[in-house]
């Protein structure tokens, strides 16, 4: 009997962990091994994992996304299947031997206190593979966040423009207002307000090809007189806005400092100002970050270190507490499976280019990636939420009109 490298899990072990998920019913799976064998766990397979070698066996042992996602990306196992597909096997297969009552795995204390030097070092971690890494699967603006599908049927990068123009006419940005967008990203945002809103726009960030990058398509612009990138911790800045926005990046504050974001956030916004928090959000209302199946920890470990989700439920009760009253509360989770659906089948498309680029390993970190958390939103393990608020109080702070109709009027 062939033993794996991590003990008592052997062949003879497998034969009966096959029989076990076969007793939940049939799926599209075929799983081929390196001496021949070849289960089927249907008649008509669309997914096929190949284990090369016994060592891959150990992985199966209590499968979990974690624990499939990185056989995959370790190269101890090949997959074959539309990315849809091969993603509704791994959640089956973790969730056909989970132990009963415990669906959401509960993240432990990361012990990441978000320091200066570790959030940087977070950020340039996922950001920083190469700007043209990125530009071979998102729109053409480059803007890496959930796009609004206004009707349903536009493409990807009419989705991202009326994105930014929904934020920027939700904040009801005017010409000549001082805008922060704190997370700007390749400064898509920040370009918008200036050159369409006539906005005086700052963006921070704290990855340095960002940075780069969102300069350069600055002084393309030739908006500098207008529009300028920082490259700084949010924590650092300085000075009074009319208006701020937040577009995916809270993600990284971390559930212990989102009290002290938001009070930084407070300090930074003018009486009568607007703040819009673009972010996402677990679904958990015990605040687990997502961690279906262990599928958060796969991503803190191969994509986004030291990444925490609130629940909205926490970040409008810790917006409230640093004295921002909440104004408008969207839910964006199905935008959000449609825009990494175009993300998945961009990448997919360009799978040849972006081999010719990054590492094997890190392809199939950002394959599985990319349709793991198109599942995800799609099937509401995580959300996505903008918040608008204000200043709290009375004497007029609330600048907002009487109805929402404002947001809508073209």
């Amino acid at each position: 009997m062939l033993i794996d490298k991590l003990g008592q899990f052997g062949l003879d072990h497998f034969d009966r962990w096959v029989g076990q998920i076969r007793a939940h019913g049939e799926l599209p799976l075929q799983i081929r091994l390196w001496d021949g064998r070849d289960y089927r766990f249907s008649a008509s397979p669309t997914v096929t994992i190949t284990l090369p070698g016994p060592q891959a066996v150990s992985y199966f042992r209590k499968p979990s996304l974690a624990s499939l996602g990185e056989a995959y990306v370790e190269g101890q196992v090949d997959i074959d299947g539309p990315l849809p597909s091969v993603f509704e096997v791994a959640v089956a297969l973790a969730g056909r031997l989970v132990s009963g009552n415990k669906l959401w795995g509960r993240l432990a204390a990361r012990g990441a206190q978000h320091s200066r030097s570790l959030d940087s070092e977070s950020i340039q971690y996922h950001y920083d593979v190469s700007n043209d890494f990125y530009r071979l699967w998102l729109d053409e603006q480059m803007v890496y966040s959930c796009a609004y599908f206004e009707n349903g049927d536009e493409s990807l990068a009419d989705a991202q423009v009326k994105k930014l123009d929904h934020i920027l006419t939700k904040i009801m940005l005017r010409p000549g207002e001082q805008l922060l967008d704190i997370g700007c990203g390749w400064g898509a945002l920040i370009l918008r307000a200036a050159t369409q809103f006539g906005a005086h726009a700052t963006g921070i960030t704290l990855s340095e090809n960002q940075y780069a990058l969102a300069q350069e398509r600055i002084h393309a612009a030739g908006v500098q007189d207008r529009c300028k990138v920082l490259l700084c911790d949010y924590r650092d800045v300085k000075g009074t806005y009319d208006k701020i926005t937040s577009v995916g990046m809270f993600e990284h504050v971390g559930l212990a400092n989102l009290a002290g974001y938001f009070a930084k956030v407070h300090s930074l916004l003018r009486d009568g100002g607007l703040v819009l928090n673009h972010g996402i959000t677990t679904t958990d209302v015990n605040n687990g970050s997502g961690a279906y199946f262990g599928g958060s920890d796969f991503i803190d470990r191969y994509v986004f270190p030291n990444g925490e989700l609130p629940h909205v439920a926490l970040a409008m009760k810790e917006m409230s507490a640093a004295g921002l009253e909440v104004l408008d509360v969207e839910s964006l989770r199905r935008h959000y499976a449609r825009t990494l659906e175009f993300w998945t089948d961009r990448f997919e498309a360009n799978a040849g280019s972006v081999r010719a680029m990054v590492d094997d390993k890190h392809y199939r970190i950002w394959r599985v990636y990319l349709a793991g958390c198109a599942w995800a939103f799609a099937n509401d393990w995580v959300s996505i939420y903008q918040l608008l608020g204000c200043r709290a109080g009375g004497g007029g702070l609330n600048p907002m009109p009487m109805s929402r109709r404002y947001m809508y009027v073209k």
